[in-house]
């Protein structure tokens, strides 16, 4: 057998009679093989070197160590560590060795990042999520103390939006400044861009890429960032694609929510407003779902309900959800409220089903009232009249800070998307 092998190599003509060495081995190795929990660390040596009897296991020193992976042995993302001391006693030909199972350092210092482009909610799992969230804070302490940060020196970023933004286009630019970067933008590539002529996105894109190392993209078209990343050979980041998706926004929201909260586990969300159009709360449903015992509260009007996709993956996923048209009892309930503005923009012609829509849930002082202590109000911004302004005094109003917690997700993901972890 391959660890026999490898085992044997180390231990140098043991003694069984001297060793439990060879006995550790083969537990070990039916540990392995039968799914079991093996000792995180076997460490054996000789005591007082006059009793065969006399060996113990402690902790102590490497002189030497490597990793040996082996896919039919070992779990999917572990390594085998084989670690060797130099306790070598001659008369008793015992070599101290330890063997230790531990994770696989998926998130080393110059790994590559994982994804090569950041395109849907859907790519991330909780593992990179926790792992996005300790590189954005790392980034907020470079924001605050080292002002002349030089991570992306010589990398272009590419600003591409064909629809209106102010939070999402100016924090990824300043996002790419403060890391040492330099920014290309246009500001609305719809009306003054080459679309404006009749030119493909696809063609656009390959033409950008050209210029620039990095491409953060907003569309009016659901789908378009896919369509772009396809022919890009550089990463694409999707800053919101029509109705569809907006993948940062929905990172920068989980990581506020566990900054407000203090956990992710085990909390009430309620997401009011335009849930039909909102490419944010459809976002952060996909990302609530990575996440133990989180109910979803959907209110809003009848023509911009929650579309069954998203209904249909939280269910398939084992997340509660439930819709309700009584704002001020789900906000007694909820950990969180997200508030959304409804959007005028994505009812084209139908301007009397808008004027229905707006204004139906207000997040305003009654609420505030109903609310638990520790409980926050998010919204994505911008605000219409759907939360008031006195509300801003509450402590509990984190919209503010959502939108500062954005410039630290995007610093993360330009530096991961980069030059990687």
């Amino acid at each position: 057998m391959w660890f026999d092998s490898v085992w044997q190599a180390q231990v140098d003509t043991i003694n069984p009679i001297q060793s439990p060495m060879a006995v550790s081995s083969s537990l070990f190795i039916s540990s392995l093989q039968g799914s079991m929990v093996a000792p995180k660390t076997l460490k054996c040596y000789r005591e007082n070197m006059c009793s065969p009897s006399n060996v113990s296991c402690r902790q102590s020193g490497y002189t030497k160590s490597m990793y040996l992976t082996h896919s039919r042995l070992l779990p999917s993302g572990k390594l085998l560590k084989w670690e060797q001391t130099d306790g070598f006693s001659s008369k008793d030909r015992i070599q101290c060795c330890a063997v230790q199972v531990e994770n696989a350092p998926l998130f080393s210092v110059g790994k590559k990042f994982q994804l090569d482009d950041v395109i849907e909610a859907l790519q991330f799992d909780r593992d990179i999520l926790g792992a996005i969230f300790e590189v954005a804070s790392e980034m907020e302490k470079i924001e605050k103390n080292s002002p002349g940060s030089q991570i992306l020196k010589g990398y272009l970023m590419a600003t591409l939006f064909y629809e209106p933004s102010t939070r999402t286009r100016l924090s990824f630019e300043s996002a790419m400044k403060r890391l040492g970067g330099e920014v290309l933008t246009t500001e609305n590539a719809r009306e003054f861009s080459s679309a404006a002529k009749g030119e493909t996105l696809e063609d656009t894109i390959r033409t950008i890429e050209g210029y620039s190392d990095i491409i953060v993209m907003r569309h009016f078209e659901s789908g378009a960032a896919k369509r772009a990343a396809v022919k890009a050979g550089i990463p694409i980041i999707n800053a919101g694609d029509g109705p569809g998706q907006h993948p940062t926004q929905a990172l920068l929201d989980v990581y506020t929510i566990e900054r407000e909260l203090g956990k992710l586990d085990g909390i009430k969300v309620g997401l009011v407003g335009d849930l039909a159009n909102g490419r944010t709360v459809r976002s952060l449903a996909y990302l609530l779902a990575k996440y133990q015992d989180v109910k979803i509260y959907f209110v809003s009007p009848d023509v911009v309900k929650m579309k069954d996709d998203i209904k249909d993956y939280l269910t398939s996923k084992g997340v509660a959800w439930e819709e309700s048209a009584d704002l001020m009892e789900v906000a007694s309930k909820c950990d969180v409220v997200y508030q959304t503005r409804i959007q005028k923009e994505r009812f084209g012609e139908r301007i009397d089903q808008y004027e229905q829509a707006r204004g139906k849930y207000i997040v305003d002082q009654n609420v505030l009232d109903v609310m638990q202590k520790h409980a926050v109000v998010m919204h994505p911004l911008p605000r219409l009249d759907e939360i008031t302004v006195d509300v801003d005094r509450d402590p509990r109003a984190a919209y503010f800070r959502q939108a500062k917690n954005g410039l630290y997700i995007r610093m993360a993901l330009l530096k991961l998307l980069l030059v990687g972890w």
